[in-house]
């Protein structure tokens, strides 16, 4: 993994405490997929104190209940209290930049390692007066971003979000689909939007049977098609990309870089969508992209969607080379009725978020926030 390095400094930091803050923010509107609908989010919040004073906010941010994976808050929770917490609590230094090595051997979910390796990378970037994306490596200082559009229940709805999302300036827009609600709110959008940069996200809810499903797809010029079978089903996803002219997007199915590197084997998708959270935090994420450029696939960044800390760390991540799309970490008020961070989230009318000026993520997690939306918290002191 390639990052920013003093020569004669360490990436060591000694971690004095960490405080857990599990936190639940309403949505503007339900979310809803192929597996489920969420009204809130539902998250954990890594606040971590160096032994020099520095600061580091990282987050756990699975989606609730099997909405998208069998990870959940609660499980996010016992993970980070009863293994994550004490191993970075051990009283040695943590080298951050392999940290991920310690991580791969620990068997809790890859949201909750997540979580900690990303205050990790803030308190180092803190102490090193630098900004997150120059300490991975970026460069670029504001972000493409593309919309991410749920199932509703008639065309017009969809249609409406879309005007409206498009009128911001979000530069592609994805739709969900599932059985049933598939062609018809395509063509309906092709229609309307000829020229739109579109994409669908089947979240795994097809098979090989449906393959007249995605023919169809294919004759409305879309940019890829994501996840359309089940994580596990990188043959078939192989064969029907076979049958396609639209690139297929690997995202459940990109886990990890094995998983990945069947993806590859089986050519199973040309684009993979690369979500921090899913792989199981920064350094992960960085040699996942590095694994598919090789491999020749296209990269994105996803999002769950997370709140600001996470979504913040993922632009930051965003601006390393490598990545061909713009990303689906959209403005704060397009998820959420509040969000923690100041400032939120936000982009231009071109499309564009971009990154303040500031070490770390940039952004400032708000105490008030914090304690208004807090459910649950607890503290480790070393």
């Amino acid at each position: 993994m390639t990052v920013v390095t003093s020569p004669c400094r360490k990436q060591l930091i000694a971690v004095k405490s960490i405080a857990l803050h599990r936190v639940r923010v309403p949505l503007v509107e339900p979310f809803r997929i192929s597996n489920g609908s969420v009204a809130e989010k539902d998250s954990i919040l890594i606040e971590l104190l160096t032994d020099a004073g520095h600061v580091g906010w990282g987050e756990a941010s699975p989606m609730s209940g099997s909405f998208y994976s069998n990870d959940t808050p609660d499980t996010v929770w016992q993970n980070l209290t009863t293994s994550l917490v004490p191993e970075v609590l051990n009283g040695v230094a943590i080298d951050v930049a392999q940290f991920y090595k310690t991580l791969r051997t620990i068997s809790v979910d890859p949201f909750a390692k997540a979580g900690i390796e990303g205050a990790l990378w803030d308190a180092l970037a803190q102490r090193s007066h630098v900004s997150l994306s120059q300490l991975l490596g970026g460069s670029a200082k504001q972000i493409q971003s593309g919309v991410a559009i749920g199932i509703y229940d008639e065309v017009d709805e969809l249609l409406e979000r879309v005007a409206r999302f498009t009128s911001e300036g979000y530069r592609r827009v994805k739709i969900k689909i599932q059985r049933g609600w598939d062609v018809e709110p395509v063509a309906a959008l092709r229609i309307r939007y000829p020229n739109l940069p579109l994409m669908v996200d089947a979240n795994a809810a097809y098979s090989l049977a449906d393959v007249n499903v995605f023919r169809e797809l294919d004759r409305h010029n879309l940019t890829m098609i994501e996840q359309p079978l089940s994580r596990e089903a990188h043959e078939d996803a192989g064969e029907l990309q076979r049958s396609l002219r639209t690139p297929l997007c690997a995202d459940e199915s990109a886990e990890s870089l094995e998983a990945l590197n069947s993806i590859i084997e089986n050519k199973a998708a040309r684009i993979i969508n690369i979500k921090v959270q899913r792989v199981g935090g920064l350094s992960e994420a960085k040699l996942m992209l590095d694994a598919a450029r090789a491999g020749g696939l296209e990269c994105w960044v996803g999002t769950m969607p997370e709140l600001g800390v996470a979504s913040a760390q993922g632009l930051h991540f965003a601006t390393l080379n490598g990545f061909s799309y713009p990303t689906d970490i959209e403005a704060s008020r397009r998820w959420f009725l509040d969000d923690v961070i100041e400032p939120a989230i936000d982009i231009d009318v071109e499309g564009y978020i971009h990154l303040p000026q500031g070490s770390g993520i940039g952004y400032q997690v708000s105490r008030e926030k914090l304690e208004r939306y807090s459910v649950a918290n607890a503290r480790f002191v070393n």
